[in-house]
């Protein structure tokens, strides 16, 4: 089975759309994700939570989560985990990783909206979300081959 890593915070999580509904959001314009509890009430990005238990339920692909948490926010770990139960349930337990360096990540295929972090350098195929190539959900599972 391959193995693919997806992103939070761009991809699966409304990371923009969590910082303007918060209140801080002004205190914080230079450094968003210093906003306190801005991981744990975020919103899902459109068709992200579908998509992934489609990719998950295809049982094509041995799927875990690879973010990256701020280190300037203590909580934001274990918010991250939280909504991923909260979003998964227990098709994703045990299979959040929490790294700066994703190139050290070994499997198939990676699903970022950024090259940060290691993203770029990713030794299998970075499917970059947001891309002109994968724009949406829907070409990232038409370019995974799942119905």
């Amino acid at each position: 089975m391959r193995i693919l890593y997806v992103d939070m915070d761009g991809v699966i999580v409304d990371f923009i759309q969590s910082a303007k509904n918060s209140p801080d959001y002004e205190r914080y314009i230079n450094e968003l994700d210093k906003i306190p509890d801005i991981f744990l009430n975020a919103p899902p990005m459109k068709q992200a939570i579908k998509s992934v238990n489609r990719i998950i339920d295809s049982r094509k692909y041995d799927v875990y989560i690879a973010s990256t948490a701020p280190w300037g926010n203590i909580e934001s770990l274990s918010h991250k985990r939280i909504w991923i139960e909260k979003y998964f349930g227990d098709k994703l337990k045990k299979r959040l990783i929490l790294t700066h360096r994703k190139d050290f990540l070994i499997g198939d295929f990676l699903i970022d909206d950024r090259t940060a972090n290691g993203a770029g350098e990713f030794k299998g195929e970075l499917i970059h979300f947001g891309s002109n190539k994968f724009p949406d959900w829907n070409s990232v599972l038409k370019y995974l081959s799942i119905k």
